[in-house]
């Protein structure tokens, strides 16, 4: 079979007898491959940075049909994330990207959509200048975006503005305050439920997702991670709804996250 040369995101890397490399990359034709790059871990390797992580290349490779691996020949780099290394959260990021997607997405299954989300947030995630806390603020904006994304391509997201257990809407003002029905999430639920099922005996234990984070859902559903209106992002905005995400995917790939909690623990001290 002749060789073929894909658009890549470099998902992981596993080291592989002395010198070679297995290597987990998504394609932006192919979906989701592994491969085989003979003396990738030489000083001299003709991949040269190619294979770091999230590495966003023109990978160059060939498949047998009875073989699971595809061989990798070379790899030319488009973009590296190294600049994003050195800042501790966007590094996190990045490794719950990865982890994510390897997850989520079948093996050799096409999914421009998701290659194309996985660009979108890389890019965003750059820093513009401005304030260290102005450029943090991008990697919880980036990481709430890709979850719901992550969860919405892989067919798995409920409605978030109707209850699972009796049906009714969410978005409704309530009869005593004019606000909108609380609601609950809680984990082996595939959906939210209101205050009213949240109390009936045997609902389990749970947590409330903010009518405000519903609504940034609903925003982040339809408009761009670059144009969403709220820019004054922090590791409490959306946190709600980044952990009903997580549980959504554990869920369904049924594994807890490496990385998810490592995205929730407090702020580093200095």
């Amino acid at each position: 079979m002749p060789t073929r040369v894909s658009e890549a995101l470099v998902l992981r890397t596993y080291p592989l007898k002395e010198a070679d490399l297995v290597v987990s990359f998504l394609t932006r034709d192919q979906g989701r491959l592994r491969g085989v790059a003979k003396r990738a871990r030489r000083p001299k390797s003709a991949f040269g940075s190619g294979l770091e992580r999230l590495s966003h290349v023109r990978m160059a490779y060939f498949q047998r049909e009875t073989r699971e691996l595809v061989n990798l020949d070379s790899c030319e780099l488009i973009r590296s994330q190294f600049g994003l290394a050195s800042d501790y959260w966007a590094s996190v990021a990045l490794d719950y990207f990865a982890e994510v997607a390897e997850q989520l997405l079948p093996s050799a299954e096409a999914n421009e959509k998701f290659f194309r989300l996985m660009l979108a947030v890389l890019d965003f995630l750059r820093p513009v200048g401005g304030s260290d806390r102005a450029n943090a603020g991008r990697v919880w904006r980036a990481v709430t975006y890709f979850s719901l994304w992550a969860v919405r391509l892989s067919g798995w997201l409920p409605e978030l503005h109707v209850c699972l257990g009796c049906g009714s809407l969410l978005d409704d003002p309530g009869a005593e305050d004019g606000r909108p029905e609380r609601a609950f999430f809680g984990r082996g639920r595939a959906g939210l439920i209101c205050g009213h099922c949240n109390r009936l005996p045997g609902s389990g234990s749970s947590w409330e997702l903010s009518a405000a984070s519903r609504s940034t859902a609903a925003e982040m559903l339809r408009t761009p991670v670059a144009q969403i209106s709220r820019t004054d992002w922090d590791q409490a905005t959306a946190a709600d709804l980044r952990r009903f995400l997580v549980q959504q995917i554990e869920a369904h790939v049924e594994r807890k996250l490496v990385t998810a909690p490592l995205l929730e623990q407090r702020t580093l001290a200095p």
